[in-house]
């Protein structure tokens, strides 16, 4: 297909995938208000979507043969990890907020570059970082003395940190990805990993959340949406369906169609969809100074990400604005911990 065309046809799935990605944090939110805690909702989430998503697994079966290492860190960090600390972030702070501190893993994993790898990094990657910071640091108002709940902007750090882990990860090994040529296996099926990642992560989730003490009643009842009553199954709907499934596979195609640069500008929205919806649905209003500051954030990660310098073995820092590499690796966005995979796959 042609460049432009691929472009254009690339683009409507990112904006489905950024909206879908972007709308997790809204839908759960009244769940755990309404009684069910931020590990069931999660188990909920991916144990739904493994489920849908089975039938791919085991059409690529071979997977568990080939990549067993990548599947488990995909399952353990950028499905487990991210969405667990994303949504026991979301029942003690905004939204928006949560999303924002979790676009610093672009800054993270530079600096796991720099000092723990001792890699050079470009001046423009670290002045993404500096805004990243210097932005955040207006999103919770540190004039302010912190005036947001510090145990909640831990949990939301720690969902960054587990993107940055599942990057480390990724990058160990990633140089033997071979081709598919002499007796190599080639690049995983983005799809693949994603429906393995969704299955390990439901396993590991089911040991953690004990699904089987869940206020199972909840799902039957309604949940609060800004004042108004909404029925908790159609959340969960949103959350299984829209949220992971469709954003899952829409960020696929997506990024296969789109350049890295234009991809990483697009991921970039889902922070300002979910403040946005938050704003619209949650009735979660954030100051002028808080607004301005999460652009600037997203300014920072997007800079951090496009200005990443191509590592010579993987992806570390590889992410949706990151150089197209031809190894593996599978790049975080955020949306309550999700990792969409890059072309390279």
């Amino acid at each position: 297909m042609h460049g432009s065309r691929r472009s254009s046809a690339g683009l409507g799935p990112a904006l489905v995938s950024a909206f879908a990605f972007g709308g997790s944090g809204v839908a759960a939110k009244p769940l755990i208000e309404a009684g069910l805690g931020p590990l069931h909702v999660v188990w909920l989430r991916v144990a739904g979507a493994a489920l849908i998503m089975l039938p791919v697994a085991w059409r690529h079966r071979g997977l568990v043969r080939e990549r067993p290492a990548l599947l488990a860190g995909f399952g353990l960090f950028a499905v487990a990890g991210v969405q667990a600390f994303y949504f026991a972030a979301l029942s003690r702070i905004p939204v928006g907020v949560a999303l924002l501190v979790e676009y610093l893993a672009p800054a993270l994993v530079l600096g796991w570059v720099r000092f723990v790898q001792r890699r050079p990094v470009t001046r423009a990657s670290a002045v993404g970082v500096v805004l990243a910071a210097g932005g955040l640091a207006c999103v919770v108002e540190v004039w302010a003395g912190l005036s947001f709940d510090a145990v909640g902007l831990l949990l939301a750090l720690g969902a960054a940190c587990c993107q940055v882990g599942y990057f480390v990860l990724s990058d160990q090994g990633s140089g033997d990805a071979g081709d598919g040529g002499a007796g190599r296996p080639g690049p995983p099926d983005p799809v693949g990993v994603i429906a393995y990642g969704l299955l390990v992560g439901a396993v590991v989730l089911t040991v953690v959340a004990r699904p089987w003490g869940m206020e199972w009643s909840v799902l039957g009842g309604r949940a609060t949406m800004n004042g108004h009553g909404v029925p908790a199954w159609l959340l969960l709907g949103w959350i299984v369906l829209l949220a992971t499934v469709l954003a899952y596979v829409t960020g696929v195609v997506s990024v296969r169609l789109l350049s890295p640069q234009v991809a990483g500008v697009v991921a970039c929205l889902e922070a300002v969809i979910a403040t946005v919806l938050a704003w619209v649905l949650l009735g979660e209003h954030l100051s002028a100074p808080q607004l301005a500051g999460g652009a600037v954030v997203l300014m920072g990660a997007f800079i951090a990400q496009s200005s990443a310098p191509k590592p010579p073995a993987g992806p570390v820092a590889s992410g949706p604005g990151a150089p197209d590499t031809p190894e593996e690796g599978l790049p975080a966005g955020s949306g309550g911990g999700r990792a969409r995979p890059s072309s390279s796959l």
